[in-house]
């Protein structure tokens, strides 16, 4: 029982820690825009690749 009253003090320690964590990541902006990076997966954004004609197993040299 006397390491009680300690772990109380660890556990509310820790508790204002992730309170002070999280508050300064929302204010910073962090929890601003949710939906943005889940729809972004969906785009397609082959815009600036360009096929080419022969595949990477042709490139035996012979032109």
């Amino acid at each position: 029982m006397e390491v009680f009253p300690i772990l109380v003090g660890i556990s509310l320690v820790v508790v204002g820690l992730v309170v002070w964590i999280y508050f300064r990541m929302s204010s910073s902006g962090q929890f601003d825009d949710l939906d943005s990076p889940a729809q972004r997966i969906l785009l397609d954004d082959d815009k600036g690749h360009i096929a080419s004609k022969h595949s990477p197993a042709d490139d035996s040299g012979k032109p």
